[in-house]
């Protein structure tokens, strides 16, 4: 019986889940865990890459004194990057997505290059101030050396990889993300990236997930869907084509799988995306705010900043306005739950508000959004249900606007990873949007990590095999 491990990291935290096939069904058994944060440097809100490597390296090696490994495959989030030079040496800093760099940079671009109905034409990915394309623009003004003197672009996962095996193989889910791809041809758009004024040379020959990258210690290391959203998609058991995805964390990505992109004016107008999934689907969603929101609040209340180096004045004079708030508390997620089902509180916000990427104050804002509604919560109940009801109208709007785009009457909502053992939120959006809700897998985005390994290595003959042991499980 052959063991995988799935290695799924995410902005606070990354586990080492092993998985097999025992009877048909999909067992999992979580072997390690470590955190995941940002720290300040040269400026910018940056990722520790190097504490990075060191975590997947020590989370591979305990599991392989628990258990023999056949492969490992690594997810992470999208849009981030790391250079190289011609000696595999890294060049500049892990910039994370939430720095506020790429401030103007879709603006400049519209202006100097192409407009932005001609750029999601080509690409069919949405406009957002974190994209792959804003964050190299900004990086060109900033520091062109580090353009000039890079040898290769590698996304998160791919360097881990890099540093795992010492190859360098550039996967296609995580760079869809980069708004940089031709969205028809599944391949970098060279022309797009001459008119940047990129280097053409530091982007490699994409390879679909399932393709060996190579060895660690032995153990055979393979392309997941490296994107974690793509790996997350896969777990997804739907019963019919009639069903709405939901992959539930930090960002809700909600959405359905399609077999084109879909790049009308519509579309774009709408600012859905067309991420590439694994086996040559797209992932046709919308990038909503998701629990960010919460677990800002909740890290805020606990005294605990998002990112090292940041002070907290703003956050101090916040909390002052909280009226149960009580000082070296620690509250839980159970905890903000059940004060938010007991608050009475109804006014609604908008979640994708930029306010909300990486504020000083998450409680600030969402206190200041509310108010400028027509009125400000004052308990943390009512901070956390405006939030709640707040995402769960955001997921009602965009279903909505996904059957107008798709012209299908959809039925149900499938919510998968962290989020989906959110019982109220899952209440509030059955709710919402009158559809029925299921819940699950949670460990949606390590199973869909886990898959694309087993069906490399026969596991499963394809994907509806493998759903099918999902919903067995």
């Amino acid at each position: 019986m052959e063991n995988f491990l799935a290695i799924d990291i995410g902005a606070s935290s990354g586990r080492h889940i092993a998985g097999r096939v025992e009877n048909g069904k999909i067992r999992l058994e979580e072997l390690y865990r470590f955190e995941n944060s940002q720290t300040r440097r040269g400026g910018h809100d940056c990722w520790d890459i190097e504490r990075l490597v060191a975590s997947v390296k020590a989370g591979i090696d305990a599991a392989m004194e628990k258990l023999p490994i056949a492969s490992v495959g690594i997810d992470t989030w999208g849009v981030d990057f790391v250079l190289l030079d011609e000696n595999g040496e890294l060049v500049g800093d892990a910039v994370a997505y939430r720095d506020s760099r790429t401030a103007g940079a879709s603006d400049e671009i519209e202006r100097s290059v192409m407009s932005f109905a001609e750029l999601y034409a080509r690409t069919g990915i949405q406009k957002a101030a974190y994209n792959t394309i804003y964050q190299l623009w900004a990086l060109k003004k900033e520091h062109p050396e580090q353009l000039e003197k890079a040898a290769h672009f590698l996304t998160i996962p791919e360097y881990l990889n890099y540093r795992l095996t010492g190859r360098i193989v550039h996967e296609y889910t995580d760079s869809s993300t980069t708004s940089l791809l031709d969205a028809a041809k599944k391949t970098w758009d060279f022309d797009l990236i001459e008119k940047l004024g990129l280097p053409a040379r530091i982007f490699g020959r994409l390879e679909m997930p399932g393709t060996t990258v190579g060895e660690y210690r032995g153990v055979k290391v393979v392309l997941p869907a490296m994107h974690d959203t793509a790996s997350a998609y896969l777990a997804v058991p739907a019963r019919d084509d009639k069903a709405v995805y939901i992959s539930s964390g930090t960002w809700s990505l909600l959405g359905v799988e399609n077999e084109r992109a879909i790049t009308s004016a519509e579309s774009c107008a709408a600012n859905f995306t067309n991420e590439g999934g694994a086996w040559g689907r797209y992932r046709y969603l919308k990038n909503i705010m998701g629990l960010w929101i919460v677990q800002s609040v909740r890290r805020e209340l606990n005294g605990v900043s998002y990112v090292e180096g940041k002070g907290g004045e703003a956050s101090k004079a916040a909390l002052a306005l909280v009226a149960d708030y009580e000082p070296g508390a620690k509250y839980s997620f159970a905890t903000l739950e059940k004060l938010a089902r007991a608050a009475s509180f109804d006014v609604v916000i908008d979640v994708n508000d930029a306010r909300f990427m990486n504020p000083a104050s998450m409680i600030g804002e969402v206190v200041a959004a509310a108010a400028e509604r027509g009125r400000a919560p004052r308990t943390i109940g009512e901070i956390v249900a405006c939030v709640y009801k707040s995402l769960a109208a955001c997921y009602a709007d965009a279903i909505s606007r996904l059957s107008a785009l798709t012209g299908k009457k959809y039925t149900s909502l499938n919510i998968v990873g962290g989020g989906s053992k959110d019982g109220y939120l899952n209440e509030l959006t059955a709710e919402a949007t009158g559809l029925e809700v299921v819940a699950g897998p949670t460990e949606g985005t390590a199973i869909g990590n886990l898959i694309v390994q087993m069906v490399a290595a026969g596991e499963f003959s394809g994907l509806a095999a493998a759903r099918a042991a999902i919903v067995r499980e």
